[in-house]
């Protein structure tokens, strides 16, 4: 869906989509976003995913210093709507960081993606069936180094309380974070 993505889901049928994928702008103070990243939105996106279904959402910088700022938070509101929810990472070099994202899984019983499809060779298998075994960049070991968060991030998921909803949003950065960037210092 381009273009007003909440009204393009609502408009669907409930368990009509294998995959929603969000490539949103980040949860910005003013910005366009921030309502696709709370409780009610995420609610309504496992409505409409069929029976082993999944929503994989960008997630903002997951890098040690700034994760707090988004990636826990996301990660943490997912947990309250989805029974599996996974966190990766991997460098961006745009936006010249470690980036986030997280993978829900509707059904509990998901296979388990940081080791499950590795340890049992299903990626390998996957990835030969669909003779993907000669891309440039995934693999068997990209997926265990983007699926391995490091431990300070892991600790900061684990102990994130804060959860995103329409009534207390969660801002990347406020409207007045970079007044300054373009005024004239003479």
């Amino acid at each position: 869906i381009i273009g007003d993505a909440k009204a393009g889901l609502e408009a669907l049928a409930d368990g009509s989509l294998d995959v929603i994928i969000c490539d949103l702008s980040d949860p910005l103070d003013g910005g366009p976003c921030y309502q696709l990243y709370t409780t009610s939105f995420y609610a309504m996106c496992k409505e409409k995913l069929a029976p082993g279904g999944i929503l994989v959402t960008q997630s903002g910088c997951a890098s040690v210093r700034d994760c707090h700022l988004v990636f826990t938070p996301i990660h943490n509101t997912l947990k309250q709507v989805f029974p599996r929810v996974w966190g990766y990472t991997t460098c961006v070099p745009s936006f010249t960081s470690e980036w986030g994202f997280n993978i829900c899984a509707k059904d509990k019983d998901a296979t388990d993606l940081y080791v499950g499809i590795v340890a049992d060779g299903t990626l390998e298998k996957r990835l030969a069936e669909r003779k993907l075994t000669e891309l440039s960049y995934y693999d068997q070991i990209t997926h265990t180094r983007m699926f391995s968060m490091n431990r300070t991030l892991r600790e900061q998921c684990r102990d994130e309380k804060r959860v995103m909803t329409v009534e207390n949003p969660l801002f990347m950065c406020g409207t007045d974070t970079h007044n300054t960037v373009f005024e004239d210092n003479q």
